[in-house]
């Protein structure tokens, strides 16, 4: 590339050719995976492209896509980019009307791109979006309805403007500058009304060479993308970096429900064989619990045998940086002979050619990067958020801490401040707070939140961490800066550490959030893996349908959290004084359905506090805060 600020446009200008003849798209169609080439790619882009020219794109003008991940969600994005205009990406988890609503009339997009599958969901919304000229459908229909047509009617006038100007087309996505908004990605729906976050060109562009500086795959490597493509992350630590590595990505097919498409991740991995995946920690903890249930099908010899070996491999490895050493040398001919015995059967479930995992969208526990690494498949915690497009930082093989979030990319400033943006000292917490050309450009139509957010250029993540001049280029991300419990005594303390650590440990624990705004005691409000109780519960010689088996199951989620007192097996890792003086067990998951998990599979702490109101005030009531009160005993039927 000849600009040392590229846009995506140079960039797949680029790399298209040099890795040409290379696949670079996989995608299943009536149980065959397909391959596409990055010539193929880029020659698709173009017709695309040009149809929407051909059609009256303007240049800026906005494209929502709401499409599930496929082929023609990447080709359909830089279609949009070389015509000029703007991808706005939405999320096929959004069922409300209101939501897609708001984004697209908020957006002033012209034009949707939408799969047949998400189609129900436009048609609904679309007499509320006069602005919007046409609905480009991705799927060829018998019959299209008022202002909607075919994707292979917009390549046929792509291919059309392209033989009798092409020149047109290519003056119109060299005029494509550096600074132009490539992406207005909104937020995921913690609030009311979400912010459209702008990036531009360069934006993804420089987050690619960041991104480079910190993890690295070989040319044919794939990646099975199982994350939604409306992310940035998907866009930049998926397609646009693998592209510049010469690696291919492949997507999971879509079912007709979300749990039909849950259940396609595993055939896929093992049908893809990926080098490398995108996760989130829920999709991990899933991996964990599935491996762990194959192995106790297999026997209890098997079971202990398995446990040896993960407890040793564990131990071998330390926190990575330090693994192996002279004292641990022993451990080493063990780790060879057990992972050709179990962990090697272990690793073809996952197609058995996978390097590393990255896991983004939240802390993930430092038990689960153990795991992953013990049983030869690393998953490295990553750090980042839209607002910076948005690799900020990532462990990868060879560079990796374990509970860190990893190195920082480079180049990037990054300085950790206090409320009053004073840069705090070596190992001490303060908010996150970066300058880089990964940046975004600001919040669309919200200046006031731009101005709030971006101050003399630098961003202020809203995220809390800490750097330690005895591993310097990394960083430590600890929670939410400005989503602090407040104890009485007027003490801060970021609650997602306990939370994340007490769900990856215990069994009997599916979802929890600490709570505590100045209030006497920090409460648990908690959601149980009923399934593993009642077990438990019947091992115990007990009924978990009577009043008396339910008491012994509280007993037992209480001795969970207990075990991270003073004396308890996990004592240590939390200060007494920010555990839970009293347990709310409710009954009702939390889902992407009833809004409380945003698309990234992230709890939105906000909407359980106001959901479970009641059960929090309940909480700090003497008869409350008894464990066996009766609203934790209906919560377990």
């Amino acid at each position: 590339m000849n600009s040392k600020r590229p846009t995506i446009i140079d960039f797949v200008e680029h790399y298209t050719r040099v890795f040409s003849n290379h696949v670079f798209l996989r995608e299943k169609i009536n149980d065959e995976w397909t391959e596409t080439t990055f010539e193929q790619t880029r020659i698709m882009a173009h017709r695309i492209g040009a149809g929407l020219m051909a059609m009256g794109l303007e240049k800026g003008d906005r494209v929502a896509l709401l499409s599930q991940g496929r082929n023609l969600w990447v080709t359909g994005e830089l279609g949009i980019l070389y015509a000029g205009g703007v991808n706005v990406p939405l999320s096929i988890k959004l069922t409300e009307a209101g939501d897609l609503l708001f984004r697209i009339q908020h957006s002033d997009a012209k034009y949707i791109m939408a799969s047949e599958q998400q189609l129900v969901k436009i048609r609904k919304i679309l007499p509320e979006c006069p602005n919007v000229k046409k609905v480009i459908v991705l799927d060829a229909l018998d019959q299209y309805e008022e202002r909607e047509m075919g994707i292979d009617e917009v390549i046929a006038l792509g291919d059309a403007l392209l033989a009798k100007d092409q020149e047109l087309f290519v003056q119109r996505y060299q005029s494509v500058q550096p600074d132009d908004y490539a992406n207005i990605s909104y937020t995921s729906g913690t609030t009311a009304d979400p912010k459209g976050i702008l990036l531009t060109h360069r934006n993804y562009t420089a987050n690619v060479e960041q991104a480079r500086s910190i993890i690295a795959c070989d040319v044919d490597d794939v990646m099975l993308i199982i994350l939604p493509l409306d992310h940035c992350f998907a866009h930049v630590a998926g397609f646009y970096t693998m592209m510049s590595y010469g690696g291919s990505i492949a997507t999971v097919p879509v079912g007709k429900t979300a749990l039909a498409t849950l259940k396609n991740i595993p055939i896929s991995i093992k049908e893809v064989k990926p080098h490398i995946m995108l996760s989130v920690p829920a999709l991990a903890r899933n991996f964990k619990k599935n491996i762990e249930t194959a192995i106790k099908a297999k026997g209890k010899t098997v079971e202990k045998l398995y446990t040896f070996a993960l407890n040793n491999a564990i131990a071998y490895n330390r926190e990575y940086w330090n693994r192996g050493g002279w004292q641990n040398a022993w451990r080493y001919p063990l780790i060879k002979l057990f992972d050709k015995l179990i962990f090697s059967a272990v690793r073809q479930n996952f197609g058995g050619r996978m390097k590393f995992f990255v896991g983004g969208g939240a802390l993930l526990d430092i038990a689960l990067q153990r795991y992953f690494c013990a049983v030869g498949m690393p998953m490295f915690q990553g750090y980042g958020l839209s607002e910076a497009t948005p690799i900020i930082c990532a462990n990868s093989i060879g560079h990796a801490i374990f509970g860190s979030s990893g190195r920082i990319v480079s180049p990037l400033e990054l300085k950790i401040c206090d409320a009053e943006g004073n840069i705090m000292p070596d190992g001490q917490r303060g908010e996150i707070v970066i300058k880089g050309e990964n940046v975004m450009a600001g919040y669309w139509k919200n200046p006031e939140s731009t101005a709030a957010t971006i101050i003399d250029g630098w961003l202020h993540t809203g995220d809390m961490g800490y750097v330690t001049s005895k591993h310097p280029g990394y960083l430590w991300v600890v929670g939410r800066f400005k989503s602090l419990l407040i104890s009485a005594d007027g003490e801060k303390y970021s609650p997602e550490g306990f939370e994340d650590s007490l769900t990856d440990s215990s069994p009997y624990v599916e979802q929890c959030i600490l709570h505590n705004n100045q209030d006497p005691y920090t409460m648990l409000l908690l959601v149980p893996n009923k399934d593993n109780l009642r077990e438990w519960a019947k091992q115990e010689g007990l009924d978990p349908s009577t009043v008396e088996g339910k008491k012994a199951m509280l007993g037992k989620i209480q001795s969970e959290v207990d075990s991270y007192k003073t004396n308890g097996v996990r004592g240590g890792i939390f200060p007494d004084q920010w555990l839970p003086s009293a347990i709310a067990v409710v009954g009702e998951a939390w889902t992407e359905q009833n809004h409380l998990v945003n698309s990234t599979m992230k709890i939105v702490r906000g909407k359980v506090e106001d959901y479970f109101q009641d059960r929090i005030d309940y909480a700090y009531t003497a008869e409350g805060k008894d464990l066996f009160n009766d609203k934790n005993i209906d919560a377990l039927c």
